[in-house]
């Protein structure tokens, strides 16, 4: 899409709700519906994004306007089936399946994985079966459960937000620590993208492993910033 706006602004309704506008006229999502913006941090936000743009508009430069477009075109409508696809994530879980060799990543997952599984723990009253290597561990129900309801009681917009920290991460227990500020974006980042550092770290620079992991951290702390500027 070409640019065809001079200025853009955050604005606010009579009932209080925030929306984009362009030159006066309001942002529409890919399905035509109205942006709707829960708050005005996230509003000036999204909007300094429009401002931003160039003469041709990059979607993936706009993080947070193609967020706020997937909570109320894909989200909204359907909030119960698109938790249900986060929460199926406790099932098999990043940080229950652990190396058994050698022993220095071993102690590295122990360190950046138990202490996210030890919150859960308090956080939500479960438990969690960890194991060594990728053979299927099944979690006890009561723990797939607590951690159903926890997604299952989500909006829109965090739902949206948080989807990419889990499906990019593969792991509900870190986004959901993150999403609460149990860690920081650091920290979660450090814990889900560790396994990746430290087989680039054995075997050497690869180029093309390091671009694509790049951009996932890229779209990682732009989901972080987006529910962070959430009311």
């Amino acid at each position: 899409m070409k640019r065809f706006w001079k200025a853009a602004a955050a604005v606010a309704d009579e009932a209080g709700q925030w929306r984009i506008e362009l030159d006066g006229r309001p942002v529409r999502t890919p399905a035509r519906a109205l942006l709707l913006l829960p708050g005005e941090r996230l509003a000036q936000e999204a909007a300094a994004e429009w401002q931003a743009a160039g003469e041709t508009v990059d979607p993936r430069a706009m993080p947070l306007t193609g967020l706020a477009n997937a909570a109320v075109d894909h989200v909204a409508p359907k909030p119960g089936p698109f938790a249900d696809s986060l929460a199926n994530y406790a099932a098999s879980d990043l940080l229950c399946y652990r190396a058994d060799t050698p022993t220095k990543l071993v102690a590295a997952q122990a360190a950046a994985w138990d202490p996210l599984l030890q919150w859960a723990r308090r956080r939500f009253d479960v438990d969690f079966r960890v194991t060594d290597g990728i053979s299927p561990v099944d979690q006890p129900q009561a723990t797939l459960d607590q951690l159903t309801q926890a997604v299952h009681a989500l909006d829109a917009y965090r739902l949206a937000g948080l989807s990419p920290l889990v499906t990019i991460g593969g792991s509900l227990v870190a986004a959901l620590a993150l999403l609460e500020g149990a860690v920081s974006v650091d920290e979660a980042w450090a814990a889900v993208s560790l396994d990746e550092r430290w087989q680039l770290e054995q075997w050497g620079a690869d180029e093309e492993a390091e671009r694509a992991l790049a951009l996932r951290e890229k779209d990682f702390r732009a989901a972080a910033r987006f529910l962070s500027l959430l009311p």
